[in-house]
């Protein structure tokens, strides 16, 4: 299987790295950013270029993972080819490609990705999506070389995972950054809170997110809620995610 990867972020990153540890080869590189191109591409031993006219069109498979705004410009200027056009972004529709390629699919991993945090691939759920049956199946092995949890899903219903995952992720995320902030402003180290996170996710494969509820806001305890919005008077902002936030929580506990 010869693979082209367009694109050297966080995902490209990880999934290149993740088929060259099982054997399975990259074939060639692309990034608009000659550093990173050279960097993935020493790492996975083939050739790169900054120039989408330059990507080789004998591959068996070229895989997008670029910003979704960038994608269909650099779609543009490639050469045409025969190969599967795959791309990995969990917001767009799948035929987003048809314009450039007739093979066209979705190869999906839900999961968040960091250059320099390898991921432990074979728990990790993919999403796949494509155009004509016979790529499916195709796609369906390379993806079984990383996951064992692999299903094919509608564009719709990628949307919609996608929309859950920055809930679940990406807020939360946030939510982790506005915390480490207050404790830094009080002298406390972040890793205070460490195992209060650990449990906080441990809960919710054995409870539903509702039933994990705990907290001043499920109840809400106004006196408590009242002493915390007085500790964020320099960061109005958060005073009013605070109060959002626990308005949320409050409604949806007695639902």
């Amino acid at each position: 299987m010869k693979i082209v990867c367009i694109g050297s972020g966080n995902l490209a990153t990880n999934l290149t790295r993740a088929w060259k540890t099982v054997g399975q080869p990259i074939a060639q590189v692309f990034s608009r950013s000659a550093e990173h191109a050279q960097l993935l591409a020493k790492q996975l031993d083939c050739p790169w270029t900054t120039s989408a006219e330059t990507i080789i069109t004998d591959a068996d498979l070229y895989l997008f993972a670029l910003k979704d705004s960038a994608l269909q410009e650099v779609a543009t200027r490639m050469r045409p080819n025969k190969g599967l056009w795959v791309h990995t972004a969990g917001s767009l529709p799948m035929n987003v490609l048809q314009p450039f390629s007739d093979r066209h699919g979705v190869l999906y991993p839900l999961q968040t990705f960091s250059k320099n945090r390898l991921a432990a691939w074979r728990t990790i759920p993919i999403f796949l999506e494509t155009s004509h049956k016979e790529d499916g199946a195709l796609l369906e092995t390379l993806a079984r070389q990383l996951s064992d949890d692999v299903r094919f899903l509608s564009s719709e219903q990628r949307k919609h995972i996608h929309l859950a995952a920055v809930f679940a992720c990406n807020f939360v995320n946030h939510l982790y950054a506005i915390a480490g902030n207050l404790l830094t402003e009080a002298h406390v180290p972040f890793e205070t809170l460490l195992p209060l996170i650990d449990e906080t996710a441990a809960k919710v494969h054995r409870l539903t997110p509702k039933e994990a509820q705990t907290g001043p806001a499920i109840r809400y305890d106004e006196n408590i809620i009242h002493k915390h919005l007085t500790l964020l008077n320099e960061h109005p902002e958060w005073q009013t995610l605070y109060e959002r936030l626990s308005q949320d929580i409050h409604q949806k506990a007695h639902q």
